[in-house]
C-alpha cells in the first residue's frame, strides 16, 4: 500500500474530516538528507475537521503528527500540515 493512502485512511478514521488533501512532495526533495529514492517522504496534509474546534494550530497539529507517529517514525521524513476547523476558510 502506498504511504499516502495508508495517511489518508488513518486520518480519514481519527478525524472524519470534510475536507483532506495529501500531497506527496518528495519530488521537491530529491538529493536531500532524507529523501529516499523511491520518494514517499515529504508529505503536505490539509485537513479539516470539527474535531479542531477549540484547539490551537499547534494542539490540532500534534494530534495529526500522534495519529502518525508509525509513519514518522519510519519511512515519512517530513509532514506539513494545515489542520482547520470548518467554520475556517483559511489561516
Amino acid at each position: 500500500m502506498r504511504v499516502a493512502d495508508t495517511i489518508r485512511g488513518k486520518l480519514e478514521e481519527a478525524f472524519r474530516p470534510a475536507h483532506l488533501e495529501i500531497e506527496d512532495q518528495s519530488h521537491l526533495h530529491l538529493g536531500h538528507a532524507g529523501a529516499p529514492e523511491g520518494g514517499e517522504s515529504h508529505f503536505r496534509v490539509e485537513i479539516t475537521a470539527s474535531v479542531f474546534e477549540g484547539k490551537s494550530r499547534v494542539e490540532r497539529q500534534r494530534l495529526v503528527y500522534a495519529c502518525l507517529a508509525e509513519e514518522l517514525a519510519g519511512q515519512v521524513h517530513a509532514l506539513s500540515v494545515a489542520a482547520r476547523t470548518p467554520t475556517e476558510t483559511s489561516e
